[in-house]
């Protein structure tokens, strides 16, 4: 599905429903209004049910825009401000699953006519939220990498690589944008925000009043009890992400990465070192005048062609043992069932405290006995101030794998290979984990972005042969070893 696809059968949907208003329900105040509240109404309902499928996808994204905010903001005066955005992260899923029902609701809303003046105010706030965010995305373009949003006087030519949030979120993982298309996307929509403001006096309502709260009502209670499911007791009911089941994720990886370096140099980006000029030529171009853009003067960066195959999240799959050796090949090729508990975060508090130990110091020094030189050893024991760390483990962390135990001790008894990777861990802390559950498993390392991306559940079960994805689970419905055995481990 791409953007104009999608456009277009919105606007087909919106104009049957015009059609059935205009002509058989009879319904209408102002046609054009009518079909521009439809328009939108589907619009909100697509983008919002999309998402409603993966609000966890949502919650993630919202963490990215929190961060972002902080760190544009900490160096300023209003880095006050700044302060409260860890608290919106650690409470992003509900902002997420509150955004999105909100959307879908104000869609129903917009088609039913519900409450004309509300709905359009609620309509245009929530149109101004998503161009704030996407504009300050897009507007990021301008920024190099290594300074803030408000160092204006730094801010330079628009380059793609330096926004700070590669895609808006808008339709979740259905549908893909970069922060600049959706910008100009909310752009647009200001337009029937604006006009609802003036024209609400004009919209059509179906049904009557009564049963117009009704849908409302229902509507928000169903959809935020969906929403819930697909991350509280659930994996998404879709999944639109690159590690589906069935994936062949060993193949798609190699054929990501052969593609990216198989990019041919179209051309250079110079940017003149004093006057910050920038200059984009083909590559003939900059070839055949080499001696008018010397390196004292100039810095140049390749612009390269777009790979065969688009890059996923699938590029970026690599697990580091505990000696922080690359696993990826090993894991991936293994041509036997294996199992991978996924962990993007091990949730705890970490308290930090000193202590003596004794530390054991040897002192060789040299003896003259005669004509020869004997060497001395000694040992001197002296106490020393440490810091240690320890952890208190989230207790439902501690519950779940309680829960996996089983399942970990069936897979070792049947001689598969079964092991955890946990997201952004030291090799100490995940120790620290796995001598607090009790376990006797592989604990790897992996990007914790990359590890949302494989599954929605934390923990949660992978299953994999050959580096294809047979089966995921929510840990809320891992099944016994003997079934998994029996139903998906007989390929």
């Amino acid at each position: 599905m791409t953007l104009t696809k999608l456009v277009l059968l919105i606007t087909v949907i919106a104009l049957a429903l015009t059609l059935l208003l205009v002509f058989v329900l009879k319904k209408q105040k102002r046609t054009w209004v009518s079909f521009l509240q439809n328009w939108a109404g589907v619009l909100f309902i697509i983008s919002g049910w999309v998402k409603a499928i993966d609000p966890m996808g949502t919650a993630f994204k919202m963490e990215e825009y929190f961060a972002e905010f902080q760190a544009a903001l900490e160096p300023t005066w209003f880095s006050f401000l700044a302060k409260s955005f860890p608290w919106f992260a650690e409470h992003s899923i509900g902002f997420s699953v509150f955004m999105i029902v909100l959307e879908i609701v104000l869609g129903f809303a917009l088609i039913i006519g519900w409450k004309p003046r509300l709905t359009s105010w609620l309509f245009f706030l929530i149109v101004i939220f998503f161009l704030a965010l996407t504009g300050f995305t897009f507007l990021t373009g301008y920024v190099p990498s290594n300074n803030t949003f408000f160092e204006f006087s730094a801010w330079g030519p628009w380059v793609k690589e330096q926004m700070r949030v590669t895609d808006c979120g808008c339709f979740g993982d259905f549908l893909v944008l970069d922060p600049r298309t959706s910008f100009f996307k909310d752009v647009v929509l200001t337009v029937p925000a604006l006009i609802f403001l003036f024209q609400h006096k004009n919209f059509h309502q179906l049904l009557t009043g009564p049963i117009r709260h009704i849908i409302t009502v229902v509507s928000a209670v169903g959809l935020t009890l969906f929403s819930m499911n697909n991350y509280l007791w659930n994996l998404p009911s879709s999944d639109f992400r690159p590690f589906k089941e069935g994936v062949n994720v060993y193949q798609q990886r190699n054929a990501e990465i052969e593609a990216m370096s198989s990019r041919q140099i179209t051309g250079y980006r110079l940017t003149n070192k004093s006057s910050a000029k920038v200059v984009e030529l083909p590559y003939e171009q900059y070839m055949a005048n080499l001696a008018n853009y010397p390196k004292s003067d100039w810095s140049a960066e390749q612009i390269l062609s777009e790979p065969a195959i688009k890059p996923t999240k699938i590029s970026d799959f690599a697990l580091y043992d505990e000696n922080g050796d690359e696993i990826t090949e090993e894991v991936l090729a293994n041509p036997d069932y294996s199992f991978m508990i996924v962990s993007y975060k091990l949730a705890a508090e970490e308290h930090t405290h000193q202590v003596t130990v004794q530390d054991t110091v040897m002192q060789v020094d040299t003896v003259l006995e005669g004509d020869s030189i004997r060497l001395v050893t000694s040992y001197r024991v002296t106490p020393k101030e440490v810091t240690e760390v320890s952890y208190e483990w989230d207790r439902t962390l501690l519950t779940n794998y309680a829960r996996l135990k089983p399942f970990i001790e069936a897979a070792q008894a049947a001689g598969k290979s079964i092991y955890v990777v946990a997201g952004g861990a030291s090799l100490e802390k995940r120790d620290a984990f796995r001598q607090a559950v009790g376990v006797r498993i592989p604990f790897y390392e992996a990007d914790d972005i990359l590890l949302k991306t494989i599954i929605r559940s934390n923990p949660g079960l992978v299953l994999m042969k050959e580096g294809v994805i047979l089966k995921k689970w929510h840990i809320n419905h891992i099944p016994g070893f003997a079934e998994v055995e029996k139903n998906w481990m007989q390929q």
